[in-house]
C-alpha cells in the first residue's frame, strides 16, 4: 500500500487548521492510501534558525508572545492536541530537520497540505518538503497574499516549488504569484474541508446544549469595531451572541463565551447557529459547507501588502456568494459538490502520475 506523509499546520491552536488536516488525511485514506501527518512541532531553536535563514520578520516572535498571553485568559491547545491524537494518524514528533529527514524514509510520497503553509510572511522550507529526496505533491497550500514577497524570498520560493511533481494552490491570487515566480501555472483546488460532505462533518460535530437561537462569533483578528457590529447584528436578528474566544478582545467583550471548545464542539456550535459572524477563512468555509448564513468581516486593509483577504475572496468566487446572509443553498451545494469531485480527482491523478 502506498504510504503518504503529509506536512501541514497541526499545532497552531486553530480549529480550521486541525480540521483541514483531518479532511485531507481522511480523503487519502478513503482512496486506499496509507496516509499520516508528519508531526512537525519545531523546537525554539529550530524556529529561530528558520526565522533568520528565511528572512522572516522578528514581529512573528511578538505575535507568538501575544498568542501565549491570550491563552493565559483560559484558552489552551490541550483540546486540539487530544483531538489530533484521537482522529488523525501521526508520525513520531519531529523537532528539527534531522528528525524530518528520518521520518521521510517511511513514505513513498510526500504531500504539502493546505492552510497557509506556503505563506511568504512566515516562510519555512520544511513545508515545501525540501528535507527529503522523495516524490512531492502539493494539495492546495495557500500563499495568503496578493503581492510578491521580496526578490530574495521570491527566488527561494521558486526553487522550492520547482521540486514538485504536481502543484495545486488554494487561491487564484496564489496561482498568479507562483506563475510570476516560476513561469508555471498551478491549478486552483478547494480547501480540504470541502472534500468532505456536510453529512460527514455533521456526524463529527458535537451537539450543542444551547436551547435558544444564537449568533455565533468567531474572530481571529482583534478589532474593537467587531464588537460594535456584533451587538448591532444581535439586536437586529433578535438573538443573543455567543463567542468562541480566541483574542483578548473576545475575553474582554462582556459577551457570553463558549468554554472548553474542542474542534468537534466548534463544529457543533457552527452547525447549530442561527447566524455566524467571522473573519476566519475556515469559519466562512464551514458556514458554507454546513449551510449556515454568515457575516464575513474583512480582517485586513486591502492596501496592506500582507493582506490575506485573497483567501476569503477565493471562497466567495468559488461558491458564487454575493449575499452570505441569504444565500441560495441549492446553488452553493451544487458548487461544493463540483469542487469536491475536482479536488478528489486531482489528488488521485497527481498521485497516480508519480507512482
Amino acid at each position: 500500500m502506498t504510504r503518504i506523509g503529509i506536512m501541514t499546520f497541526l499545532h497552531n491552536d486553530n480549529y480550521g487548521s486541525v480540521l483541514q488536516a483531518l479532511a485531507l488525511q481522511s480523503a487519502l485514506k478513503d482512496m486506499g492510501y496509507q496516509a499520516e501527518d508528519i508531526d512537525y512541532r519545531p523546537s525554539r531553536a529550530e524556529k529561530l534558525r528558520n526565522l533568520l535563514a528565511s528572512g522572516n520578520s522578528p514581529s512573528l516572535v511578538l505575535e507568538g508572545m501575544r498568542k501565549r498571553r491570550v491563552r493565559s485568559y483560559g484558552a489552551t491547545n490541550e483540546l486540539h492536541e487530544r483531538f489530533l491524537h484521537e482522529h488523525l494518524t501521526l508520525s513520531e514528533p519531529c523537532r528539527d530537520r534531522a528528525a524530518l529527514k528520518r521520518a521521510a524514509q517511511r513514505y513513498d510520497l510526500l504531500m504539502a497540505g493546505s492552510d497557509q503553509v506556503w505563506s511568504p510572511v512566515w516562510l519555512n522550507p520544511a513545508y515545501f518538503l525540501d528535507f527529503a529526496d522523495k516524490p512531492r505533491i502539493a494539495y492546495a497550500p495557500s500563499l495568503g497574499v496578493k503581492e510578491l514577497p521580496s526578490p530574495a524570498k521570491s527566488r527561494r520560493m521558486a526553487r522550492l516549488v520547482e521540486g514538485f511533481s504536481a502543484v495545486s494552490v488554494r487561491e487564484e491570487e496564489g496561482a498568479a504569484l507562483i506563475k510570476r515566480m516560476t513561469g508555471s501555472s498551478p491549478v486552483v483546488m478547494p480547501d480540504p474541508v470541502m472534500l468532505r460532505t456536510r453529512e460527514q462533518w455533521q456526524a463529527l460535530a458535537k451537539p450543542v446544549d444551547q436551547q435558544e437561537p444564537y449568533l455565533l462569533c468567531y474572530f481571529i483578528g482583534d478589532q474593537d469595531s467587531y464588537w460594535q457590529e456584533v451587538r448591532a447584528l444581535s439586536a437586529r436578528l433578535g438573538v443573543a451572541a455567543l463567542v468562541v474566544p480566541k483574542t483578548e478582545g473576545a475575553y474582554l467583550s462582556g459577551l457570553p463565551l463558549a468554554e472548553d471548545v474542542s474542534p468537534d464542539r466548534w463544529l457543533g456550535l457552527l452547525n447549530g447557529a442561527a447566524h455566524i459572524m467571522t473573519d476566519s477563512f475556515h469559519g466562512a468555509a464551514f458556514s458554507c459547507v454546513l449551510n449556515r448564513p454568515f457575516t464575513l468581516m474583512r480582517r485586513y486593509r486591502e492596501a496592506d501588502p500582507e493582506s490575506k483577504n485573497s483567501r476569503v475572496d477565493q471562497l466567495l468566487r468559488m461558491l458564487g456568494l454575493t449575499d452570505t446572509a441569504n444565500p441560495d443553498w441549492n446553488d452553493v451545494n451544487r458548487r461544493l459538490s463540483r469542487e469536491r469531485e475536482r479536488g478528489l480527482d486531482w489528488l488521485k491523478q497527481a498521485i497516480d502520475k508519480v507512482l
